[in-house]
């Protein structure tokens, strides 16, 4: 078992992801001890209050910000696996606050690398976003240069072969916090009959938090150093989510907002050419290398992109029914 005897760091630990994660870890008894790294002291004490299990011996509550390199290095020392979560995500508020979405984002993941190869960590995976992926909004653009830095990063570990770098891509995590779901229960909750669409023919891949942790767990017993993993989802149309939610409600087409796009793109026709499939996921590599011609993955084709809207699985209205309940 891979944690087994470990210690393992969530950067960002408070978020929603960090949560379900610890969960995973304390619960099923996976490795020796689990730190949470964040900002906030209230949101520590809030996650402390949620659950018994954050109050077991084998959890740690560690302030800082990823913008502090020093704090980092004090918090990476005697652990073996890093994850790092924190980031600024708002898509809106990147567009009007560049510089607050460079100084975590982007020099935020320039000090996990740092402070890991100070520190000696075995493993980091960076979460990232389908927003990184020809983007076209500021939170996308920093995600992709974070990205960029941690691919790159496995470079400067020297003879020791360690940290090794990787990176995990995946779309908006349904249910979360942020996403339309809570969003449109609530309006429900106050009587709405309506409720806003920004385009009705907007598409999305469906995971959710738990298959997140699954994939993120899955993705360290593999990464080697390099790689980006993106998982096989199914998509689904927004209509339909709306639909499934409550089939009474009527639609409120509220215009596209700034920076958004129609469906989420997980690889593009570029990073295809670098890219292996494999039964459950695919691998981006580095452009400075080619694949490895070791692993039992398949060449994609020529022209394919991995898009919400010209993916092969769907999920219809009765099926996002039956995933709603579960969430």
């Amino acid at each position: 078992m891979l944690f087994k005897d470990k210690t393992v760091l969530i950067t960002g630990g408070t978020g929603s992801f960090g949560r379900a994660l610890s969960q995973r870890l304390l619960q099923e008894n996976l490795c020796l001890k689990v730190i949470i790294l964040s900002r906030d002291e209230w949101k520590q004490w809030d996650m402390q209050q949620s659950d018994s299990l954050f109050q077991s011996p084998k959890i740690r509550f560690f302030l800082g910000d990823v913008r502090d390199r020093d704090r980092l290095t004090r918090a990476f020392q005697e652990v073996d696996y890093v994850i790092h979560a924190a980031a600024l995500k708002q898509v809106p508020a990147a567009e009007y606050n560049p510089t607050e979405f460079v100084k975590t984002n982007v020099n935020g993941a320039m000090n996990v690398v740092d402070a890991a190869i100070a520190a000696g960590v075995k493993k980091v995976i960076a979460l990232s976003s389908d927003k990184a992926v020809n983007p076209i909004n500021m939170y996308g653009a920093t995600k992709l240069c974070s990205d960029k830095l941690f691919v790159a990063a496995n470079a400067y570990v020297g003879a020791r072969g360690h940290p090794t770098f990787s990176v995990v891509r995946y779309g908006n995590v349904a249910g979360s916090r942020g996403s339309v779901i809570p969003f449109w229960r609530h309006l429900l909750q106050q009587g709405k009959k309506a409720l806003p669409i920004t385009d009705a023919r907007m598409t999305r891949f469906w995971i959710t938090l738990e298959e997140a942790v699954d994939f993120v767990i899955r993705c360290f017993e593999e990464a080697e150093g390099g790689e980006v993993f993106v998982p096989k989802l199914p998509s689904f149309k927004i209509t339909d989510l709306l639909t499934a939610l409550d089939a009474h409600a009527l639609i409120e087409n509220v215009g596209i907002r700034e920076g958004e796009k129609l469906h989420e793109l997980m690889i593009s026709l570029d990073d295809a050419r670098q890219s292996l499939e494999f039964g459950s996921h695919y691998i981006v590599y580095p452009s400075t290398a080619l694949p490895p011609t070791n692993k039992k993955g398949v060449k994609l084709p020529a022209e394919f992109a991995y898009s919400s809207g010209t993916n092969t699985e769907w999920l219809n209205t009765e099926q996002l029914q039956h995933k709603l309940k579960t969430l």
